[in-house]
């Protein structure tokens, strides 16, 4: 089969809305290249995981890559794309350049060339995330979550991730119920169970990511502890918890700051994150105005993350 490859040069503000476009239009998943991992520096014992190249990343911005079959509808498809994203800056997503290329592939391309962006890596103290086709060092002593990036976007590497989890470390201490707003593929869903979480209801509305985010449970054998279900953020949910968890974009978080404030027990910790550092004022405070105590900012290249107390 022949595919179509769609290639938007953008910021990493609008990284998610646009993945979140790419599916909706039929993606079946997306590859970020962004040069600023080129710089990332994970504390890892074993020395260099991998290496990349700088020719494989944009000069300005990042670039996301999804492929679509070739097929009668194939032009108008991708004029949606377009007009869905030239109407993000209406609502104070800045998308850069914005510029869309169309490549065709071959399919045994598609499958496997977007491997390469993926490799096993220690993003924090205590975990390591890796492909399902990966191994790390077999004397490695840090908690593992194994993800199939496959058909869902997030390999569980991006900073707004990165920051929840580094959060998740520092407010789980076992026995936590826990709703993780928005999963993607699972990964928060997953570290929360393996830091010692009795449960965690992991919920998004995009369909794809909840079936990718099941099979990512389940791989990683926390299944009888993390339920995943379709819903539309806090939406219907009565189930008052310890920690609610969300890594999505400032405008969404916005939206429902005053429900999980709601759903959270005395003493409970709301972590968010995906927030462009331009908008953290905004929602920090936003989250002072209902209630919510600031008990610590984390901060990783443009992306702000905040641990907030239901005091």
């Amino acid at each position: 089969m022949i595919w179509s490859e769609i290639a938007i040069q953008t910021t990493q503000e609008a990284n998610e809305a646009i993945a979140n476009i790419l599916h909706e239009a039929g993606a079946g998943g997306v590859i970020i290249e962004d040069p600023e991992v080129l710089a990332r520096d994970f504390a890892s014992p074993f020395g260099e995981v991998y290496e990349l190249s700088p020719e494989d990343f944009p000069e300005e911005g990042i670039i996301i890559k999804a492929y679509l079959p070739v097929n009668s509808y194939l032009l108008e498809t991708i004029e949606q794309i377009k007009l869905l994203i030239n109407e993000l800056p209406i609502y104070g997503i800045e998308i850069g350049k914005g510029t869309i290329t169309v490549s065709e592939v071959d399919e045994e391309d598609w499958a496997t060339s977007w491997k390469k962006y993926y490799k096993p890596v220690q993003i924090s103290e205590r975990f390591w995330i890796k492909p399902s086709w990966e191994e790390i060092p077999e004397n490695n002593q840090q908690l593992v979550i194994e993800l199939d990036p496959g058909m869902a976007f997030g390999t569980g590497t991006h900073p707004t991730t990165i920051l929840c989890i580094k959060a998740l470390e520092e407010v789980i201490k076992g026995g936590e119920e826990v709703i993780d707003v928005g999963c993607g593929t699972g990964v928060l869903s997953i570290a929360a169970a393996k830091l010692g979480a009795k449960n965690v209801l992991a919920l998004d509305l995009d369909s794809v990511a909840v079936e990718s985010a099941g099979q990512n449970i389940a791989i990683n054998s926390v299944d009888n502890r993390v339920r995943v279900r379709q819903n539309n953020l806090l939406e219907g949910i009565d189930q008052q918890v310890e920690v609610i968890v969300a890594n999505i974009l400032a405008e969404v978080i916005l939206r429902f700051i005053d429900s999980a404030k709601g759903l959270l027990k005395e003493k409970g910790y709301f972590i968010t994150s995906g927030i462009i550092n331009t908008k953290a004022d905004l929602v920090r405070e936003a989250l002072e105005e209902a209630g919510f105590r600031i008990v610590k900012k984390l901060d990783q290249e443009d992306w702000v993350a905040f641990i907030a107390k239901n005091d």
